[in-house]
C-alpha cells in the first residue's frame, strides 16, 4: 500500500519559517519526481516546487529564493523548507510522486501565515 504522509504545516507569523516533510512508503522512492503543490481556498491547486530522481529542482516564481526543496532517498523523505513565508502561502500543501505511470498524492497538511 502506498502512502505519502505530510507534515510540519502548522501556524506561523508573517516572515517565520516552517519545514514540511513528506514520508513515503510502498514505492521505490529514489525513482520518483517528488513536487510539493499548494491549494489555497478558491484557487486551483498549484505547483510549488519539484524535485526529480537525479536531483534537479523547480520552483514557482512566487516562492523562488524562500522555498526549498530537497530529498533523503535513505529516509524516503521530501522537505520543504520555507522562509519569510507571507500570508500569500497559505494553503493547503500536498505531495506528490510521479514515476512511469504511477502518481501518487499525500492528505495534505495546512499553512497559516498570521500578518
Amino acid at each position: 500500500q502506498v502512502q505519502l504522509v505530510e507534515s510540519g504545516g502548522g501556524l506561523v507569523q508573517a516572515g517565520g519559517s516552517l519545514r514540511l516533510s513528506c514520508a513515503a512508503s510502498g514505492i521505490i522512492f529514489s525513482i520518483y519526481t517528488m513536487t510539493w503543490y499548494r491549494q489555497a481556498p478558491g484557487k486551483q491547486r498549484e505547483l510549488v516546487a519539484g524535485i526529480t530522481r537525479s536531483g534537479s529542482t523547480n520552483y514557482a516564481d512566487s516562492v523562488k529564493g524562500r522555498f526549498t526543496i530537497s530529498r533523503d532517498n535513505a529516509k524516503s523523505t521530501v522537505y520543504l523548507q520555507m522562509n519569510s513565508l507571507k500570508p500569500e502561502d497559505i494553503a493547503v500543501y500536498y505531495c506528490n510522486a510521479v514515476a512511469g505511470g504511477y502518481n501518487y498524492w499525500g492528505q495534505g497538511t495546512q499553512v497559516t501565515v498570521s500578518s
